[in-house]
């Protein structure tokens, strides 16, 4: 017969929402006290949900970062974006992220709008507050409490760390009671092949995000187990046009390389044994429009 959890047990999917780049992948991997998220400077860099897991007191919260939420105007536009609301709808408790240097633009607005909607919970979250004078932040604050209605309100730094304890503590407070859902050392969800594309992807964004468009995907075709310990990966880089792969190649292959070598390490770190990494980049024209590229990110395809 299995044990029962104990009664003070804690377990609550948390959805960090927002407008792109705000800070929800940081404020993730400061959640949970690990990488579970790649961050760049490109917007939407965020496309599926990524679940960080993280223990607080006798509570375990399941963070999901959630694609940035914007007006769509392609089909992976409109596929990440309901992504990002239908994971209000599954969650204990909403977190809504606002960038307090930048303060409510249109995006925000429109996000609180959709928050009448939402049944959970919800607590506002300004990010990036050691940018910002008390005065402004306390004028942000009452101006997003008047569009919707939180239970809290907290003041971060994701960035620094600053006050992150804080909403932590308050948000394993207010999970629901019941038996944690993951081994105490998880600390995330997500594949082992779809974390090492992830972390490809990241170097890819930084090498290139003012080069590269957003036609492009990394999917690990190959994870083998060596005898010597190691992991052989291979992965593959899909861009739409030729000219696409030239930019990803670079001269004479050197910036595959450079992304290969930035990736190799990280992935290496992450799952603690040595990496053999091979990258490939094919052009696959229209793969923006092909159901099966959505299946693989974890994204529902949206219908025209």
């Amino acid at each position: 017969m299995a044990e029962q959890a104990p009664a003070a047990q804690r377990c609550g999917f948390v959805a960090l929402i927002g407008a792109p780049n705000v800070g929800k992948s940081t404020l993730i991997n400061a959640l949970v006290g690990a990488k579970v998220s790649i961050v760049t400077p490109k917007v939407q860099t965020t496309r599926s949900l990524i679940r960080g897991i993280a223990i607080e007191g006798d509570a375990q919260l399941i963070f999901v970062d959630t694609p940035g939420i914007f007006s769509p105007r392609r089909r992976l536009d409109r596929a990440m974006v309901g992504t990002a609301w239908g994971s209000t709808q599954d969650a204990d408790l909403v977190a809504l992220l606002i960038d307090s240097r930048r303060g409510l633009k249109e995006d925000d607005e429109k996000i609180l709008q959709g928050l009448g909607e939402i049944r959970p919970p919800k607590v506002l979250v300004l990010n990036k507050i050691d940018l910002v004078d008390k005065l402004a932040l306390l004028a942000l604050t009452h101006e997003a409490n008047q569009h919707a209605s939180f239970a809290a309100t907290f003041m971060i730094s994701a960035l620094s760390g600053d006050g992150v304890p804080d909403l932590k503590r308050w948000l394993a407070a207010h999970a629901p009671a019941g038996p944690w859902l993951y081994p105490p050392d998880q600390i995330s969800d997500a594949p082992l092949r779809q974390l090492a594309a992830e972390i490809t992807r990241e170097k890819l964004y930084l090498r290139l995000h003012q080069e590269l468009p957003y036609q492009s995907t990394i999917e690990t075709e190959v994870w083998k187990e060596l005898k010597d310990g190691a992991v052989r990966i291979e992965q593959t880089l899909y861009v739409e046009r030729e000219s696409q792969r030239k930019i990803v190649l670079g001269k004479g292959g050197q910036t595959l390389k450079a992304i290969g070598t930035a990736a190799r390490a990280e992935i290496a770190a992450a799952i603690e044994q040595p990496v053999h990494l091979f990258l490939h980049v094919k052009v696959r024209e229209g793969w923006a429009d092909d159901p099966e590229r959505y299946r693989a990110m974890g994204l529902e395809f949206p219908k025209e």
